[in-house]
């Protein structure tokens, strides 16, 4: 299942998306993300098998757009450091 994190607005859609099926619940992601947007949450899009996997936490879901600003792909680095991150390839954003 993919979970959808963020907003649309008049400027662009601003999603992180993590599929839970993909992701482990490692947190390699959160430890790369510099402006701590990722937390480890009870996976509660699988009941059955549970666990824990990443997700954006509350206090940035709203606010998406400038929480990861910072790390926005530039001509110098292609990808987000939370999705090279990520071995299972479980994390994408939308802009």
């Amino acid at each position: 299942m993919l979970a959808n994190y963020g907003y649309k607005d008049g400027s662009g859609d601003y999603f992180i998306t993590i599929d839970t099926g993909k992701c482990d619940g490692c947190g390699d992601c959160i430890s790369a993300c510099p402006n701590g947007v990722l937390e480890i949450v009870e996976n509660e899009f699988d009941p059955l098998e549970g666990g824990q996997i990443a997700a954006v936490s509350e206090e940035h879901r709203k606010k998406i757009k400038y929480s990861c600003a910072p790390c926005k792909p530039t001509s110098g680095r292609e990808k987000l450091p939370c999705i090279s991150a990520c071995e299972p390839n479980a994390i994408t954003h939308s802009w």
